[in-house]
């Protein structure tokens, strides 16, 4: 059968072998790009016509099929141009840059009469229906998800090898490619494929979270969730930031067990049992055989509807957001994030994005093209401390390191965030509770913040909603929160607002030490602590300096400063909470001395300047008046 290759370089390579393999039942007879093949790239293919038009290459031949090899970007027109020319098509993975694309390929297959296979090379594989006949078994019970999971290495050179490498867009055209698109497109497929979740309809909704380690536009670690029509949900977590090559997988998760799918190797292993290995079809040879005597297409273009779902939702997701530098290792050819791998895994095992698990550098705030500081939604940490969604490592532009986690003094003190003492009875603070006539006593009162969702999220910041509760108890509140960064003419400003509603259908009050009987003590609301030790620290207002003049002040500004940074909080609701000499910290009184009782709704917003340096109190005024005007 007379074949035609467009595209023979990068992966065209790996079909020119493939036709070498095959000779006998297809034969070369055209080969199309933008300038002839390299020396050598014939060899053992015979004389086959070279042009840079597909068109009128494919007529001048005769070719039955056309293998297109080519960027991403170009498979749409290219598919048009050979089908229009009356040759079927394998176009390979992914099928196009847009949904948009694969609906012009599908409809214009439909219209010739012709095929299109695309080359995900493992939905050809035996492995994908003996997963599907054990799952129907109920081998593993009732499925509760699917995970995927793939961490390879790459060198630099490996996104500077094309234009088109490591680009989302070029030239006003999309590309989109990114780590679960294009290298790992045959995991996401293939879970698609174990769900039974194949066509355009199946996938309902896709949730991304897309960052960057390497210096491209694209994305090199990803994790996704895609949720599918009656079908289960899909966890896909992939990274090119490894520090060694893993075999990618697919783990089917069930009430009573597990089956995992190698799918590289086409191996089956259902819990501990022997893994069981299945033969792969070529899927050239399966076209031709299609197109000789109607074997069905294994991979015809309808199957990848829903992979072009899941693809189109990353294509006009907010852009991959940047790893900071802390977490990489740039000591050989290639970013390595370490621990990533174990991550990866990790996300297939529990069907949690990265963000869910509480890695820091999986929800950044970008300024001025700075990752200037990191959230962590769900700490592993002790009940006592009252877990707590929380910034940190908060960082100056010049990358001085401003807040501090569980230090030695106050281990519940959590870098930036919202911590109340005494919220309906519980403590959301962390630590001892104060007892009215008797002083700090350990209770088991303690509460968690627990994060649910993101509800928006970009490169500046996040929309959040959580649930205030103790374990076991129904929720006392919920919060909506806002978490802003934005750069300024010196440093950049945090913007923190939190929204509380109400959950119990009465009045809610909320207290501190302070209303208990310990005077001074009425620390609960917005509250930063800063790192101990930085030295000559300086707090101060427009009309009032040190700590206790400013502490239970109330100012429109407060100022805390040190020789390499200052923190500049803004917010006129609530009294100032102020430590220097025991520690460094700076909080909202939300209840400073009295009780503050709510029916409905308590919201607060408090902004804070975060600069390099010591700045004067008319650096600061000029400051906030640019960050609030």
């Amino acid at each position: 059968m007379r074949v035609v290759l467009a595209g023979t370089r990068g992966f065209g390579a790996h079909y020119l072998d493939r036709l070498r393999r095959l000779t006998g039942v297809v034969e070369l007879v055209g080969v199309c790009d933008t300038s002839p093949p390299g020396p050598g790239a014939l060899d053992g293919l015979g004389e086959p016509e070279f042009s840079t038009d597909l068109a009128s290459l494919v007529k001048r031949t005769g070719a039955e099929i056309v293998i297109l090899a080519t960027p991403i970007p170009t498979h749409a027109e290219l598919t048009l141009s050979a089908l229009g020319a009356g040759a079927h098509v394998l176009v390979e993975k992914p099928t196009a840059a847009t949904l948009a694309d694969f609906d012009r390929m599908e409809r214009a297959a439909a219209e010739a009469g012709l095929a299109c296979q695309v080359g995900f090379q493992s939905l050809g594989s035996a492995a994908i229906p003996a997963v599907r006949e054990l799952v129907a078994s109920g081998v593993i019970g009732r499925v509760t998800g699917i995970g995927v999971a793939g961490s390879w290495p790459r060198p630099a050179s490996y996104f500077t090898r094309s234009a088109w490498s490591g680009r989302r867009r070029l030239d006003g055209v999309d590309v989109v490619d990114g780590v679960l698109t294009n290298p790992f497109a045959h995991a996401v497929a293939t879970a698609l494929a174990v769900a039974g979740a194949e066509e355009r309809d199946a996938v309902v909704s896709v949730e991304t979270e897309l960052f960057h380690a390497n210096a491209i536009e694209s994305d090199d670690t990803s994790a996704i969730r895609v949720t599918t029509a009656g079908g289960p949900p899909i966890v896909a977590a992939a990274t090119l930031c490894a520090a060694e090559r893993d075999e990618p997988y697919v783990v089917v998760h069930g009430e009573r067990g597990r089956i995992r799918l190698t799918y590289t190797m086409d191996e089956v292993q259902v819990n501990d049992e022997p893994v069981r290995r299945f033969p792969r079809t070529d899927l050239l040879v399966n076209l031709v055989e299609h197109i000789r005597s109607g074997a069905a297409l294994l991979v015809p273009i309808a199957r990848t509807g829903a992979f072009m779902r899941v693809m189109e939702a990353i294509r006009v997701a907010p852009d991959p957001l940047p790893i900071s530098a802390a977490h990489q290792d740039r000591s050989g050819d290639g970013v390595v994030l370490p621990g990533i791998a174990e991550v990866v895994e990790t996300c297939a095992e529990r069907l949690a994005l990265f963000s869910e698990l509480g890695v820091g550098w999986a929800v950044p705030l970008v300024a001025a093209g700075e990752v200037v500081a990191e959230y962590v939604t769900r700490p592993d940490l002790p009940l006592t401390e009252s877990p707590r969604p929380y910034l940190h490592p908060v960082r100056t532009l010049g990358g001085t390191v401003v807040t501090e986690v569980r230090p030695d003094d106050h281990p519940h003190h959590l870098g930036a965030g919202v911590a109340v003492t005494d919220l309906g009875g519980r403590n959301f603070w962390g630590g001892r509770t104060y007892v009215r006539d008797h002083g700090p006593a350990w209770l088991d009162d303690h509460g968690t913040q627990r994060h649910v969702a993101f509800t928006g999220r970009d490169g500046s910041g996040f929309t959040e909603t959580l649930l205030w509760q103790r374990p076991g108890e129904d929720p006392l509140v919920s919060e909506e929160r806002v978490v802003r960064a934005r750069a300024l003419s010196r440093g950049w400003a945090l913007r923190f607002a939190f929204t509380l509603r109400n959950l119990t259908g009465g009045p809610l009050t909320v207290r501190s030490s302070a209303t208990k009987g310990r005077a001074g003590a009425g620390y609960g609301g917005f509250f930063w602590r800063a790192p101990a030790g930085s030295p000559e620290l300086r707090v101060f207002t427009a009309s009032a300096e040190g700590e206790q003049e400013v502490h239970g002040s109330r100012a429109p500004w407060l100022a805390l400063s040190s020789q390499a940074w200052t923190l500049v909080f803004a917010q006129e609701d609530d009294p100032w909470f102020v430590r220097v000499a025991e520690y460094p910290g700076v909080g909202t009184a939300l209840a400073w001395d009295t009780p503050l009782t709510f029916e409905d709704v308590l919201a607060r917003e408090v902004t804070v300047l975060v600069a390099d340096g010591r700045l004067s109190a008319g650096e600061v005024a000029a400051l906030v008046a640019e960050a609030t005007g």
